[in-house]
């Protein structure tokens, strides 16, 4: 190589070094802002993972001194919560305490809170319905309960299923077998009935002097 040929070369790769370093003075503070970035972003989400586990073992704990204090019922629905989710949860223990001390009307407010409040998953508000259905005073008027349960037996519904057999009882109660063994007939031929209920309704069909048929 010839002492031109390398002093131009030099003098090419000296400007490729100005060229890179002024895009560096430049544009240097994207990279270090996307470095930050990043380093932040992965400092958040550990941030946020601890602070979700802190909660919810505070709420763990809070609910397990609550259902060993006293006054299960009162303390758990007034233990504090971040979410709908806690609510909901406490709120159905403490109905649930509040109903096995025959204590109807605190345990039809709990459920009452779970089903008015905004927010929680579907589920939990069915269930909060379906538990106030049951736990109506027997004084209750047999359409008015027939109405709560025909609003959880709509199709799809998660508890539909369980719905129906009350309906299948009502109808017994109301006087009108051959209703009820409509009712738990379809009970067994649907796809999404547990072993659980389907004896029971075959049992209540041989009961109310139905026939069973054969699924296969």
């Amino acid at each position: 190589m010839s002492q031109t040929d390398s002093f131009i070369e030099e003098v090419t790769e000296e400007v490729r070094r100005d060229r890179l370093f002024a895009m560096i003075k430049k544009w240097g503070w994207v990279a270090v802002l996307a470095v930050l970035l990043i380093v932040g972003g992965a400092a958040y989400n550990e941030y946020r993972k601890a602070t979700i586990k802190a909660e919810a073992e505070a709420f763990g704990d809070a609910l397990l001194a609550g259902i060993e204090a006293d006054d299960a019922g009162a303390t758990l629905a007034e233990i504090p919560t971040v979410n709908p989710e806690q609510a909901a949860i406490a709120n159905h223990l403490a109905a649930a305490d509040a109903l096995a001390g025959e204590n109807r009307a605190a345990g039809l407010a709990a459920l009452d809170e779970v089903i008015s409040t905004e927010g929680e998953p579907a589920v939990y508000t069915e269930l909060a319905r379906f538990k106030r259905a049951l736990a109506l005073p027997p004084e209750t008027p047999l359409e008015e309960r027939r109405t709560e349960f025909e609003a959880l037996a709509t199709p799809g519904a998660p508890f539909q299923p369980l719905a129906e057999e009350q309906l299948a009882l009502i109808a017994v109660e109301s006087g009108k077998p051959e209703e009820a063994i409509t009712i738990l007939q379809g009970l067994l031929d649907a796809a999404n009935v547990t072993p659980g209920l389907q004896r029971r309704a075959s049992e209540l069909i041989v009961a109310l002097g139905g026939e069973l048929t054969d699924a296969g």
